[in-house]
């Protein structure tokens, strides 16, 4: 006999998930401006987020946070050559602040608390898509709040810098693709914030553009909780499909950017191609520590261009002042890097063990949090929540034998999590801090520190989930079939690998003696 379960489910789902995104709020908020707000310093890059909300603004790196930026009397607005997604919460702030009174100013406050919305309303999706108890949960949610609220990422959700639209697009996904498993309504509105995860994500810089076809082959493995058939495949190319096409309008409303050599950009991160090649020449291989003769000779570049050995693309005395640079710039292809790294796999070991220094250690030092009013030192910077970066940075000096065994441990519990969204989730997760970290330990050989933030910011978030226990029967499951007997589920169907069918039916199950089972009605379909 079938007997539904009261609706008391889904309203404990409904509080569960309104407490979750209220209490994180709160904390986010607390720790975010009291006693006074904190935020992350301008480093010479953020005039590109600000023309995104139309301020211009010109500056070198700033020791302070600025508060607020207020365009100059007159100013036309600035137009974009290069696309962050933290324009677009900068523009809506900027929106904000009209209605209450500060026209045309970017107020880094309101920006915070925009973003702290969008990051515990993320953590709530994540709690909501996990099919476990609520105890579990809650634990899960105490994590990635100290992951989101820790110092070394915090600021940047109050900052002109791109790193922080790209930490709420990896949220929101994540949440996303754990809902799009349940059933009924709960499945929909998953495909829906991973959408709108990834367009955050994907656009937050050109380095994050990678992460496009890993959250593809992602969105397919995941099993729609409220679809079967070709419909789950349909719903699969809508999502990817939407999600590719407004990138693509994105990314081609810019305007063209200018490079180096006068010529303007076709593709994204064209103008500054030169640049990030530029500085892994002279910053990771010809860096003078090392045969500075053979490696010009392997790089095809003249014996004199010994003398700017170290010396990168800002640097009072680099390469590009040299008369032969016109002759020689041909060499400085991102192909001849890649030869480069891979004829040489000691020096390639090498910059990628200190690139795992530089994700580890978490937080530049050049970065300040605080406003020059707040009386603080130059540079100085806030710890109200360091625990996470404090204990990456014990692990730093380690390099590579710290960082790759949390590799290994998030690849095998994406393994044995393989039959469910969880290992879908943690299996992406991996591979975006993965192919994150190589770009920045590869592709330009400046602020590394920064740069790998978001790789550090991924593996931390599968860390959180990567110790999650197998999900059992005895937990709850979001399943038009689910039973206490334990038939399968959505969360069960994946057999050989990821997102392949499989599970052992009620039907089949002979092991034990017939027992009665409360069949329960899926309740989330009425959400």
């Amino acid at each position: 006999m079938k007997l539904e379960v009261p609706k008391r489910r889904l309203g404990a789902e409904a509080k569960l998930g309104i407490g979750v995104f209220g209490t994180s709020f709160a904390l986010f908020v607390l720790r975010f401006l009291v006693p006074r707000p904190v935020a992350m310093s301008n480093n010479g890059d953020g005039g590109r987020v600000l023309c995104g909300a139309g301020i211009t603004w010109k500056g070198l790196p700033e020791a302070f946070v600025h508060l607020a930026y207020t365009p100059a009397a007159g100013a036309p607005p600035c137009r974009p050559t290069y696309l962050l997604t933290q324009s677009w919460f900068a523009d809506l702030a900027v929106g904000i602040g009209r209605l209450i009174g500060l026209p045309g100013t970017l107020s880094l406050v309101v920006l915070g608390l925009l973003s702290s919305v969008v990051a515990a309303a993320a953590i709530a999706a994540i709690v909501l898509g996990l099919p476990y108890s609520r105890r579990v949960r809650l634990a899960v949610a105490a994590g990635l709040v100290l992951v989101v609220a820790d110092s070394a990422f915090f600021g940047y959700f109050a900052a002109v810098l791109g790193e922080g639209a790209a930490f709420l697009g990896l949220l929101l996904i994540v949440g996303g693709l754990l809902l799009t498993a349940r059933e009924g309504r709960w499945s929909y509105a998953g495909m829906a914030v991973t959408f709108a995860g990834g367009v955050l994500a994907v656009n937050a810089k050109v380095q994050t553009l990678t992460i496009l076809p890993i959250l593809a082959l992602a969105v397919f493995l995941v099993r729609p909780g409220a679809l079967r058939g070709p419909k789950r495949w349909a719903a699969a190319v809508l999502v990817v499909g939407a999600l590719g096409a407004v990138t693509l309008a994105a990314q081609q409303s810019v305007e063209p950017a200018r490079a180096p050599d006068g010529t303007y950009s076709e593709f994204p991160g064209d103008d500054s191609r030169e640049i990030n090649v530029f500085n892994s020449v002279f910053l990771n291989i010809v860096d003078g520590k090392h045969d500075t003769q053979a490696d010009l000779a392997a790089l095809g570049l003249p014996p004199s261009f010994a003398q700017y050995a170290g010396n990168g693309w800002w640097h009072p005395h680099p390469a590009t002042m040299d008369p032969l640079y016109a002759r020689y710039r041909g060499q400085l292809t991102r192909e001849n890097v890649v030869a480069y790294f891979a004829s040489h796999p000691g020096r390639t070991l090498e910059v990628l063990n200190r690139a795992a220094t530089d994700q580890l250690t978490a937080r530049p030092d050049y970065l300040g949090s605080f406003d020059q009013e707040a009386g603080f030192a130059p540079h100085a910077q806030e710890y109200r929540v360091p625990v996470v970066s404090w204990l990456t940075g014990l692990l730093s000096p380690l390099g590579l034998f710290a960082l790759a065994p949390i590799w290994l441990f998030v690849l095998v519990r994406a393994w044995t999590q393989r039959r469910g969204a969880l290992g879908v989730v943690l299996a992406f997760l991996f591979a975006v801090s993965l192919t994150q970290f190589g770009a920045a330990a590869l592709g330009d050989g400046i602020e590394g520190i920064k740069h790998q933030s978001v790789a550090l910011f991924t593996i931390l978030l599968a860390l959180v989930l990567a110790v999650l226990p197998q999900s059992r029967s005895s937990e709850p499951r979001w399943g038009r079939n689910s039973s206490v007997g334990g038939p399968s589920s959505a969360w069960t169907r994946f057999a050989g690998g990821f997102g392949q069918n499989g599970g052992t039916s009620s039907s089949t199950n002979t092991s034990s003696p017939a027992k009665p089972t409360r069949k329960i009605v899926d309740d989330d379909a009425s959400l």
